[in-house]
């Protein structure tokens, strides 16, 4: 049997990490494209030094750590500097994750964690997109609630991302999650059922 390539995607303050976590409970490898963001530049590894020839020593703080704020700084609302970071970032991510898939036992289920996946065009790659969906105003609640953000904040990371609507075309399965997180398990469940299902028939 055959690994199953699964992308897994959503708006900030959907739901995706409980998703993750949950699917990881039922047995699947979840791979974090976050945490591989911050892997690729730990101190010692090529990525942050690359990042810190392209921004200068000012992007790395006291112990040779990357400043994430000092970063975001100089990259916020400039296209094209958040694009050269990207060019550094970006290609590191998709090896990290590419080397961790690889390693994957055969017959895995491997979800790829991926919050920008359809703006980065990433949908051929897998055999299956799971995209987790919410209204924009619970959304908006949840940030301003669990997160801390004003309700200006919340709706500038929304508006950062994909529209809603070009990011659920391009799910083969829709989560929607504007009720309970006990909802939403039971959905995810029902979930790795037909995953589990059309991977035996893979």
């Amino acid at each position: 049997m055959r690994t199953l390539h699964v992308g897994l995607t959503g708006g900030i303050g959907a739901g995706k990490s409980t998703v993750a976590a949950r699917l990881a409970a039922l047995g699947a490898l979840v791979l974090d494209a976050d945490l591989a963001a911050r892997a690729v530049v730990e101190p010692g590894t090529e990525g942050l030094a690359a990042v810190a020839e392209a921004f200068g020593p000012e992007v790395l703080g006291p112990d040779g750590a990357l400043d994430r704020a000092a970063l975001a700084e100089l990259v916020f609302g400039d296209e094209r500097r958040r694009g050269e970071l990207n060019a550094i970032i970006h290609p590191r991510v998709r090896t990290w994750m590419a080397e961790r898939t690889a390693a994957a036992p055969e017959g895995s289920v491997v979800v790829q964690d991926i919050p920008l996946l359809v703006e980065s065009g990433l949908k051929p790659l897998f055999d299956v997109v799971v995209v987790v969906d919410a209204r924009d105003e619970t959304r908006i609640d949840r940030l301003v609630r669990l997160r801390g953000m004003s309700r200006e904040q919340a709706e500038a990371r929304i508006a950062a991302q994909a529209p809603r609507e070009r990011r659920n075309a391009a799910a083969d399965h829709l989560l929607a999650n504007d009720g309970t997180e006990s909802e939403l398990v039971e959905a995810v469940d029902a979930l790795w059922r037909e995953l589990t299902e059309l991977h035996h028939r893979s």
